[in-house]
C-alpha cells in the first residue's frame, strides 16, 4: 500500500510540474502580431509525451480552469472573460493537442519519429482548432470579421515554423527522458 501512494504522489508531482510550465512558457514569448509564438506548445506536447494522453491533457485543463479562474497565467491575461478572446482557441488545441500526441506517443516503439509524429499531430491539432476558434470569435463576438489569407499569416504561417522546430525539441527531449520516466515508475 505504501508504494501505491508513493506512486501516485510522484505522478501528481509530475503533473503539478508540467501545469507549473506550461504557465511559465506563456511568458516566454516571441511578439508576433494577432498570436503571439509561446512556448507553451514544448510544455503541453512535453506533457503528452511524458505523462501520456489523460494525464497530459489533464495537466493542460487544470491549467485552463487556473486562467479562468482569474490567475493571470495566459499570454494576455486571465479570468472568465478569457473565453471571449481569439486566442482561446489555441488553449482549447493545447488540451487536446496534448491528448493526441500523449494517445500516440503511449503506443510502442517509443522511437524518435514515432515521438515526432506524435508532436507533429499535436500540432495540427492545436493550430486547427486554434485558427477556427480565432476566425469564429473575431466574426460573431468582436464584430472585426479576419480575412481567410491575414488569419492564416499571422495564426499560422508566422507562427508555424517555431511549432515545428518544437515538435523536433519536445520529440528528441522525450527520447531522452521517457527511459528514466520508465525507471523511476518502476521503483
Amino acid at each position: 500500500m505504501q508504494t501505491a501512494k508513493k506512486y501516485d504522489i510522484r505522478i501528481l508531482a509530475r503533473m503539478c510540474v508540467f501545469t507549473a510550465l506550461i504557465a511559465a512558457g506563456a511568458f516566454i514569448r516571441i511578439p508576433i502580431p494577432v498570436c503571439p509564438f509561446t512556448l507553451q506548445f514544448l510544455f503541453t506536447t512535453l506533457a503528452g509525451m511524458l505523462l501520456g494522453a489523460k494525464r497530459g491533457a489533464l495537466c493542460v485543463g487544470v491549467y485552463i480552469v487556473i486562467g479562468l479562474m482569474g490567475v493571470p497565467i495566459f499570454a494576455q491575461g486571465g479570468g472568465p472573460a478569457y473565453v471571449f478572446e481569439p486566442t482561446f482557441g489555441y488553449l482549447i488545441g493545447f488540451c487536446a493537442g496534448a491528448y493526441i500526441t500523449g494517445a500516440i506517443a503511449e503506443k510502442s516503439p517509443q522511437s524518435f519519429p514515432r515521438l515526432l509524429l506524435a508532436g507533429a499531430s499535436g500540432l495540427a491539432v492545436v493550430y486547427l482548432m486554434g485558427m477556427i476558434y480565432y476566425y469564429a470569435v473575431s466574426a460573431l463576438w468582436l464584430g472585426t470579421r479576419i480575412g481567410l489569407w491575414e488569419l492564416f499569416l499571422y495564426c499560422f504561417l508566422l507562427a508555424v515554423p517555431g511549432d515545428i522546430v518544437l515538435c523536433f525539441l519536445s520529440a528528441a527531449t522525450a527520447k531522452k527522458l521517457l527511459p528514466i520516466v520508465k525507471r523511476i515508475n518502476e521503483q
